[in-house]
């Protein structure tokens, strides 16, 4: 298997986040542009990015793979954060989060296809799934450009509003057990 640890793609730098990275990081999940869709996700604390990165060390160690802090390969300015992790030992959870500054670049489909390429190299037996808002149509034209296909559509259960819906893209069918694991509460 590889050490995915670096990788580097046509344009990006793709490393495991290390505690330098902490204070970018934070910018980056503070901003409320970046969570327009999920605004109770936004970070108001380092200790909230600290908690997510220590949860994506998590996955680096025990399955060889996590989110990446995301890199310009030009300048090696913060472009954002993303990869795939386990989530409850049962699935690869895809996560993209680019900086606003640079949205419509294609950046979020590089990543995903990053991730998705390490996670079936990895564990090609787990499903990759991204779980995303419906309103978001960049973060859902990245799932499907990327390849996966809509699963489930759905009330958000972790959403205050009422009418806020989810979607569930993935590289497969998903058993019952897998989908319960990304959808309930």
């Amino acid at each position: 298997m590889s050490d995915h640890r670096r990788v580097t793609t046509g344009r990006l730098v793709l490393t495991a986040p290390a505690p330098s990275d902490l204070p970018e990081l934070h910018a980056l999940h503070a901003d409320p542009r970046g969570y327009r869709y999920v605004p109770q996700g936004r970070h108001t604390t380092p200790g909230q990015t600290e908690r997510l990165v220590r949860g994506y060390s998590g996955s680096w160690a025990r399955y060889g793979l996590g989110a990446w802090v995301v890199r310009s390969a030009e300048d090696g300015h913060l472009v954002g954060m993303g990869g795939c992790s386990v989530r409850a030992d049962l699935a690869w959870n895809l996560y993209y989060r680019i900086a606003p500054a640079e949205w419509g670049r294609g950046y979020a489909h590089e990543l995903a296809g990053a991730a998705l390429a390490a996670a079936h190299e990895q564990r090609p037996d787990l499903p990759v799934v991204a779980y995303l808002q419906e309103a978001n149509e960049g973060s859902r034209r990245t799932a499907e450009r990327t390849g996966l296909r809509r699963v489930w559509r759905g009330q958000d259960a972790g959403d205050a509003d009422p009418g806020a819906v989810r979607l569930v893209y993935a590289d497969r069918d998903l058993d019952d057990v897998v989908l319960a694991a990304f959808t309930s509460p």
